[in-house]
């Protein structure tokens, strides 16, 4: 089963209603990118997916998440030769509109078949970005902006949307330099979102959604379906 959101209704379903049985994750369709929306998503482990030329909004919330622990990102030998290398610096949310665009156009992906991070997508994260929820990672060769990623600051944790690399492991530098931040400042978890053995190397690993939102959000933030079918911003249960 899949829920129909409206556009004037801020819900969610619990993702573990029995009902909501796609392996994906895949639990709605429908509702909007407004700020208040995704907002309310990524606070609850949802965030939105779908190819944007045709326009159906989907939503994802995987039972079990994949994440990295800052203080567990694995890097590898030929990683830390090449970051002793210094051919490259990094910054924080000093280009995020060349980052996020960067993920969109890299490798010709916005004529991809299922294309997702188009025009509408970078609207709403910019939105996202100027109210300090979105943050961007650049990796720099003197001035030319050649890989980083970008996603969404939720409770502890960052939810990872995108990445790019012009140049060979770029980046894979901007997630080392972000787990590295995130663990001097105390960030719980990086959701990697979508699985890949690449980031499995780096040390993603698959923890259930009750951890996920206790990570996030500290004990007592996870409630269960039976208490809260439906999640919403008025409600009783509210982080």
């Amino acid at each position: 089963m899949i829920f129909e959101l409206e556009k004037d209704l801020m819900v969610f379903p619990h993702p573990e209603l029995p009902e909501l049985d796609d392996p994906s994750g895949f639990v709605a369709i429908g509702g909007d990118l407004s700020v208040e929306r995704l907002l309310l998503a990524y606070d609850y482990g949802f965030f939105p997916w779908y190819a944007f030329k045709d326009k159906d909004i989907h939503w994802y919330c995987p039972r079990q998440r994949f994440v990295i622990f800052p203080g567990e990102v694995h890097v590898s030998h030929s990683m830390r030769t090449l970051m002793n290398k210094n051919l490259y610096r990094v910054t924080f949310d000093a280009a995020f509109d060349q980052a996020i665009r960067g993920c969109s156009t890299v490798d010709n992906r916005i004529n991809q078949i299922g294309a997702w991070l188009g025009d509408d997508i970078i609207a709403a994260y910019s939105k996202l970005h100027e109210l300090g929820r979105a943050h961007s990672v650049e990796v720099w060769r003197g001035e030319e902006l050649v890989g980083g990623l970008y996603g969404v600051e939720s409770g502890t944790g960052f939810v990872g949307e995108s990445m790019f690399s012009r140049e060979p492991n770029t980046s894979k530098l901007a997630l080392i330099a972000l787990a590295r931040r995130m663990q001097e400042q105390g960030g719980s978890l990086i959701d990697c979102q979508v699985h890949s053995p690449h980031l499995q190397r780096m040390g993603a690993r698959l923890v259930s959604y009750k951890e996920y939102i206790t990570a996030l959000h500290g004990d007592g933030a996870y409630r269960t379906w039976q208490e809260m079918p439906f999640i919403m911003r008025d409600a009783e249960f509210n982080l």
